[in-house]
């Protein structure tokens, strides 16, 4: 393996100390995913150069012009603390000529857009649920084309911001107080979508033209409170005492027809490919019990954390972390921006 010059982007607040001896699980949450992936490429044998960026584009400039990286390892999830900027920083580093880990801009910005996002599956025949997008500063209208249950959700945040229990709507008052609530607390619009009832599965893909599915993780709710659905509320992801209260695990997916992996595995390269997806990518998925397939979302950003799915279900397919950040690294390197050299 050639030793590579690689500048790790992160957000200036996430630079992660030299050690974490003494650190509770609490203090580390934060940073855990920049000081898993620094101290991984130094193991690795790596010339590891870390710079944070918050709201200036130049420090990343002199970066590429100083230290001359092989490749920029981007963990930045937002810039000027704007999530939706965050595809302008892989732009900027394509127009610098840089090579970069992670998904091409267009592939982000695509993906960050579920509503269009969605259109571009039902274009090219992507079960999908049917759904309808709610603009901040208009009348909510009836959303008459739609089956109810509805899960109301921001149509351009990750990580389950603003979804709980209560996304989930019965009926068009439930629905026009939801929208209402993204648009006031979240700030952006909304998208409604029909709830698909089934397993929460996911499928993480490897890749720039040869691509790899890893083994299908799946969500399970061991100790979910009557009346409550089995989705992936912010609590489900980020709340810990929730989840140990409610047995939140995952884990490879139980019991699945041969024939349905098949099919999951062949459908998340279709996903890929038709969004023209390049590094890596995470497809979240519904399985119904008739055995029906649904792409919930495209997330071309997922959490590299070494406990995060990503890279659980990569050590499931045998690879373990070092190994798939040293081809992540790699599909960086190798990656081309269609139209340039």
């Amino acid at each position: 393996m050639r030793k590579r010059r690689i500048a790790v982007l992160c957000h200036e607040e996430l630079i992660p100390p030299d050690s974490i001896e003494g650190l509770s699980d609490e203090q580390i949450a934060p940073w855990k995913t920049e000081f898993a992936v620094i101290h991984t490429l130094g193991w690795l044998g790596h010339d590891v150069h870390v710079r944070g960026i918050s709201d200036d584009l130049a420090p990343i400039k002199r970066v590429a012009e100083g230290f001359r990286p092989h490749v920029f390892f981007n963990l930045l999830m937002e810039f000027q603390d704007l999530a939706t900027y965050q595809a302008h920083i892989v732009s900027y580093l394509e127009l610098l000529g840089a090579r970069y880990t992670g998904c091409n801009s267009r592939g982000i910005l695509l993906t960050r857009d579920k509503a269009l996002c969605k259109k571009i599956l039902r274009y090219h025949r992507v079960p999908t649920p049917r759904f309808a997008v709610f603009p901040r500063g208009r009348r909510v209208r009836q959303a008459t084309e739609l089956r109810y249950p509805l899960i109301v959700k921001s149509v351009d945040e990750e990580a389950s911001l603003g979804i709980s229990q209560a996304s989930v709507v019965f009926d068009a008052e439930r629905m026009h107080e939801r929208v209402e609530f993204v648009h006031r607390k979240l700030g952006t619009a909304a998208i409604a979508e029909e709830y698909i009832e089934g397993r929460e599965l996911t499928l993480s893909v490897l890749g720039n033209q040869r691509l790899v599915t890893l083994p299908i993780w799946e969500l399970f709710f061991d100790k979910l409170p009557d009346g409550s659905l089995p989705i992936a509320t912010a609590s489900v992801k980020w709340d810990l005492a929730y989840q140990k209260r409610v047995g939140i695990r995952s884990g490879p997916a139980q019991d699945l027809e041969p024939e349905i992996a098949a099919r999951i595995a062949r459908l998340g390269k279709r996903v890929y490919r038709a969004l023209g997806l390049s590094g890596f990518a995470r497809l979240d998925l519904r399985l119904t019990p008739d055995g029906r397939v649904f792409v919930i979302e495209v997330n071309s950003t997922p959490d590299l954390a070494e406990d995060e799915d990503f890279s659980l279900s990569a050590e499931a397919g045998g690879i373990d972390y070092p190994a798939m950040l040293q081809r992540i690294v790699n599909l960086g390197i190798a990656y081309r921006l269609p139209g340039t050299r």
